[in-house]
């Protein structure tokens, strides 16, 4: 089973223009719609695929995300000698791979939304610091207290359309996981338990641009 790649679905090139995405889309959409290919099976998936390409490399900040997600997938460079000796890489290190690429991902998102609003890290910063006080008597970047605020925080700064493309990234993190070991993660439990690991890693890459943030503007008091 062959990696993931929406460039190939598009039948473009990695350096694409966002015109010539479209164009390429819009000649398959027609080729491979349903009233021009009632009944044909092959026809239905390939049109699937299709739409769920454009939607994201159509869309010029999603392709950055998803590129960023290939590269880091891929991982470091490696000489030739070293890609001989792994040439099938551990299952456990392609996940490890690809949490981490996938929780830094999530902390630029959050850090990003974050920052255009000072008002409001100041707002969690005074929550933050009335919380620690509290519990140790003194004014820190209590990290524990921090997170427990990020996660309560987090229901208002995530916004539907940050979750959305949460999914839409960790779906095509899974399949790129499972494509990069074949065989190693097999049945719906094993693949459900893969979705479940790349799931927390981007929500932990939420806390910690939420932490980022507060740390930024954090004086102590």
């Amino acid at each position: 089973m062959p990696t993931l790649n929406y460039y190939a679905v598009l039948e473009v090139s990695l350096q694409a223009t966002q015109d010539e995405i479209k164009k390429s889309y819009r000649k398959l959409a027609l080729q491979y719609h349903p009233d021009r290919n009632q009944g044909n099976r092959q026809a239905e998936q390939k049109i699937r695929e299709v739409n769920a390409a454009y939607e994201i490399l159509g869309d010029p900040d999603a392709r950055k995300t998803y590129d960023r997600l290939r590269l880091g997938h891929v991982g470091p460079a490696m000489s030739r000698q070293e890609e001989e000796w792994e040439e099938t890489p551990a299952p456990g290190v392609v996940l490890q791979r690809m949490e981490g690429t996938l929780c830094e991902e999530a902390r630029k998102q959050l850090f990003k939304v974050m920052i255009k609003d000072t008002g409001r890290i100041k707002e969690e910063l005074s929550r933050i610091r009335e919380r620690v006080i509290s519990v140790q008597g003194y004014d820190t970047f209590l990290e524990k207290i921090v997170t427990q605020c990020g996660e309560e925080g987090l229901k208002d700064l995530v916004t539907e359309e940050l979750e959305q493309l949460r999914e839409h990234l960790v779906d095509i993190a899974v399949e790129m996981v499972c494509s990069e070991v074949p065989g190693s993660f097999q049945g719906s439990k094993a693949i459900a338990q893969v979705r479940r690991t790349l799931h927390e890693a981007y929500h932990q890459g939420w806390i910690q641009g939420y932490s980022q943030a507060c740390e930024l503007l954090y004086e102590r008091r």
